[in-house]
């Protein structure tokens, strides 16, 4: 039909995800990150973080709470997915990332954690991926989506 405009492909779609974007596992998924938990680094991050709660620093009195023994600071659990996301994306992370997760279980201290993400979307030069903590009897730590924006 003469006039009538066959759509291009715009300029603004993103190029396939670099092998940073994709990790070392493959399409979209993220560079897996595994830490140790130990009492010592408990300690240390409340010192860091001036959280002297007792429940992450004294075992005994963790002992005769619901969890049985100390956990890990949330937020120390959450700094390793956004290690992830760093060594995924570098400076676009930190100049522009964006969290929404949940804290669904406790980190203790013998714990392995295994900070996991995978990318579920990608517009222009927003990318959303979903990241998870686990421990290393299987238990989600925490769960949700990250958002960063990429030139």
């Amino acid at each position: 039909m003469p006039g009538k405009r066959v759509p291009s492909v715009p300029s603004s779609v993103p190029p396939r995800p670099s092998q940073r974007e994709r990790g070392p596992g493959g399409e979209g998924t993220l560079p897996t990150i595994n830490k140790h938990l130990t009492q010592d680094q408990i300690a240390r991050y409340a010192e860091a973080s001036g959280d002297h709660n007792p429940l992450h620093i004294d075992p005994a009195f963790a002992a005769t709470t619901q969890f049985g023994g100390t956990i890990a600071h949330g937020m120390l659990v959450l700094a390793f997915v956004s290690e992830m996301l760093t060594a995924a994306f570098g400076r676009a992370w930190l100049d522009s990332g964006q969290l929404k997760i949940r804290f669904r279980a406790p980190a203790r201290p013998g714990d392995t954690v295994t900070a996991t993400g995978r990318v579920t979307r990608a517009e222009d030069n927003h990318l959303t991926c979903a990241v998870e903590c686990r421990s290393s009897s299987g238990d989600v730590l925490i769960d949700g989506s990250a958002e960063v924006w990429h030139s």
